[in-house]
């Protein structure tokens, strides 16, 4: 049964990307329940056995029913198109009492017995405790978990806004929105989403937040209700290569002609990335890498687009044609 977002034609205007630290987080702890979720990320899975065996994730995947609801307040939009992690955990922990405790028990109903369990019932009795500490939970879990492989998924994720962007700038809304996902279909006036449930909401003129997702994969996700900004989340792309290793050697005619720091950085760049990301991803100091991007820059094989604090840098044609030719 689909899910029905209607727009007015104000709302169009208001339509904008964002990227989520706090969701990837929600969704990363999802992933560790449900198998069927995990195909792409065998390799972080291993990497954070041990981190994610010393968490106790109980309370926050008694809120992450198979089909159903999580609760809006704990994963809210983000504020911004792109917020840091403690700017939305500020807006988590600032939920009044009465909103958590709404949509806490909204989530427990769709997970069998989960309202009379003594969790449950915990939950329900002190949503101010329970607000105080999920969000306790959900910092550690960041820091355990995500925060180490922040900079490769932001780069997954902002690399995904680009693209998106320009091919908004080419077909337009109505074109872009079916091409996030096959389950996404535009029809006049509206969006509807082939998903779990019979859903619609009319967004008035405050537009939609589209928001890429590295552990959303594979479900397309919507429905968040008001105050909750209207929100699609979908699975990035290049989801395939997220956890993928550089290659060892880069291509020798590369490294004779640039160097070998400048021809690892211009082949590191399949996907747009920020410095920190590439220093991250290549295990180089970020000086020595932002050195070599303005070399590379200079010489007109990359160009620099700024995404709200982060400047990512992203192959010219001409880089582009030299990273192939060389491989």
């Amino acid at each position: 049964m689909p899910f029905h977002l209607l727009f007015r034609e104000d709302g169009l205007l208001n339509c904008r990307f964002a990227v989520s630290p706090l969701w990837e987080t929600h969704q990363a702890v999802r992933t560790l329940k449900h198998p069927e979720r995990q195909g792409y990320h065998s390799a972080w899975l291993r990497r954070i056995r041990g981190a994610a065996a010393a968490l106790d994730l109980a309370p926050l995947w008694l809120l992450m029913p198979r089909r159903g609801n999580s609760p809006d307040c704990l994963m809210p939009p983000p504020i911004g198109p792109a917020a840091a992690f403690e700017e939305e955990m500020a807006a988590v922990r600032a939920t009044p009492a009465e909103v958590a405790r709404a949509e806490i028990a909204r989530s427990l109903a769709d997970t069998p017995g989960a309202t009379g369990s003594p969790a449950g019932r915990a939950l329900l009795d002190d949503p101010a405790r329970a607000v105080r500490e999920l969000a306790d939970l959900m910092e550690a879990v960041w820091h355990a978990l995500v925060e180490p492989v922040w900079p490769r998924l932001r780069a997954l994720l902002e690399a995904d806004v680009s693209f998106h962007s320009r091919r908004l700038a080419e077909v337009g809304l109505a074109g872009l929105l079916p091409e996030l996902d096959r389950r996404v279909a535009w029809s006049a006036g509206g969006l509807t989403i082939d998903s779990r449930g019979e859903y619609v909401r009319e967004l008035g003129g405050r537009g939609l937040v589209l928001m890429p997702s590295a552990f959303t994969w594979p479900d397309v996700v919507s429905g968040f209700d008001p105050p909750w900004q209207p929100t699609l989340v979908y699975p990035a792309r290049g989801i395939g290569g997220l956890w993928a290793e550089p290659p060892e050697h880069t291509s020798g005619a590369l490294v004779r002609l640039l160097g070998r720091g400048r021809a690892a950085v211009l082949a590191a760049l399949a996907e747009p990335a920020t410095t920190t990301a590439l220093a991250h991803r290549l295990d180089l100091a970020p000086s020595t890498v932002s050195a070599h991007l303005s070399a590379l820059r200079d010489a007109g094989l990359l160009v620099t687009h700024r995404y709200g604090h982060q400047v990512r840098y992203e192959r010219t044609p001409l880089g582009i044609a030299l990273a192939a030719g060389a491989a």
